[in-house]
């Protein structure tokens, strides 16, 4: 009997993962909430309060769902696994305590320094004040953060004191991230090229995904404010096998570990965000999830059953499942809405998705997208991402590029560089 799915969010990874299960002769009706105008097409939407973690369970046991797959932090930092576990509903995820990795940037830190673990020299704070004082004695440039979650705009890179002083005001003083900005941690530049890792776990055994690069800044050439994520590639092709296995055997080995030490078991996608530096990789910091626009890239290459894999990290057999990848590369180009990141415009008509997939090897996922009678509208900042498959990466890019000019609304906006560093010249 095929298995009903249920998703969590509303974004390009939520899609893409719905779009990877839709494959999976074992899957049955997929569940989106509360979804978009894509997750529409390959499964049903639901308006359900996912803050209500009943009201999940209810609909949960009602539609006999067999799994619900908790994509986004938020969800996750409130413990809507744990809940889903208890009810007796099988969950892909990590539960509350595991999730602290990410929602507290505070404890993801005080982990690493037990854990021994590559990081950044840091320092948390509580108090503007105290904050300003530490940062009158150090060098620019130098990182604030967040310690919450933030949608991934919590960071900033500061080139100068003053910019440092301001991102701790606007984070502390004027509260324009809530609650996650109470606190913040004040942490030393690292230099080097950023990856993003990501790897299944069951609680015991991690299995990496390909590398992948995400392009945090709005404006081509890794500038302007970041976001959310602009585009990625995967892999990285200068990564190493040698260096995997160091991240492995420094980063996520370790941090599983003193997790488990803790009676913490994480199960579900663990996501570091890596600085290569020429003194080796170090931790930036760690996301307890699929990394969005990384996942839209990442299904993209994905040859074995998802949810299989789900099925195996969830039962703590996941040694015994060989996860096979596409020998290609892949690419996500990021589309967004005007006044993306500090703002976004709602309700404009899009144009031209199908064309964009008539496209060789292309398929956009949608993120901030809803339909409004027979249209297709933008419903936030990053709207869609097109996402192609090559033989290398020029390829992909070629074709991911040809099919963002066949789609157009008003203020539409993305990066014209994805893929665009290179090797870092500390490597050999």
């Amino acid at each position: 009997m095929k298995k009903n799915i249920l998703i969590i969010g509303s974004g390009g990874r939520e899609h893409a993962l719905g779009w990877k299960l839709k494959q999976s002769p074992k899957v049955g009706k997929k569940f989106f909430t509360p979804g978009n105008a894509g997750t529409a097409q390959i499964g049903e939407n639901i308006s359900a309060n996912v803050l209500n973690h009943q009201e999940i369970i209810n609909f949960a046991k009602n539609n006999d769902i067999d799994m619900v797959v908790v994509a986004p932090d938020d969800p996750l930092a409130a413990g809507m696994v744990d809940d889903l576990n208890k009810a007796g509903i099988r969950a892909f995820g990590p539960t509350k305590k595991a999730a602290q990795i990410e929602s507290s940037k505070a404890f993801s830190k005080e982990l690493m320094n037990k854990a021994g673990i590559p990081t950044a020299k840091f320092k948390t704070f509580h108090d503007y004040k105290s904050a300003y004082k530490y940062l009158a004695k150090q060098t620019a440039p130098i990182v604030v953060k967040a310690t919450g979650l933030t949608l991934g705009k919590g960071v900033t890179v500061a080139q100068t004191l003053d910019e440092a002083k301001d991102a701790i005001k606007k984070m502390m003083v004027e509260k324009i991230f809530g609650d996650a900005g109470k606190s913040v941690v004040i942490e030393e530049y690292l230099e080097g090229a950023e990856i993003s890792i990501h790897a299944f776990c069951d609680g015991k055994t991690a299995k990496f995904f390909p590398t992948s690069q995400d392009h945090k800044q709005i404006h081509d050439g890794d500038t302007g404010a970041n976001t959310g994520g602009m585009g990625t590639i995967a892999p990285v092709s200068w990564t190493t096998n040698e260096l995997i296995e160091e991240i492995k055997e420094t980063v996520v080995l370790p941090i599983l570990k003193e997790l488990k030490k803790r009676g913490i078991e994480f199960k579900g996608c663990l996501y570091p965000g890596i600085m290569v530096t020429k003194n080796g990789p170090k931790v930036l910091e760690f996301n307890a999830r699929f990394g969005d626009p990384e996942t839209q890239s990442y299904m993209r290459l994905l040859k074995t059953d998802l949810y299989d894999i789900f099925n195996a990290c969830i039962d703590g057999t996941l040694s015994d499942i060989d996860i096979q990848w596409e020998d290609k590369s892949a690419c996500c180009v990021a589309i967004a809405s005007r006044g993306y990141p500090q703002s976004s415009q709602k309700d404009i008509p899009i144009h031209g998705i199908s064309n964009g997939e008539k496209e060789d090897d292309v398929v956009v996922f949608h993120a901030s997208t809803k339909k409004v009678g027979t249209d297709i509208v933008t419903n936030g900042g990053r709207v869609l991402g097109v996402t192609t498959t090559g033989k290398n990466l020029k390829d992909a890019l070629k074709k991911a590029y040809n099919s963002v000019k066949k789609i157009r609304f008003d203020g539409m906006q993305f990066r014209r560089d994805i893929g665009w560093r290179k090797k870092p010249k500390f490597l050999k």
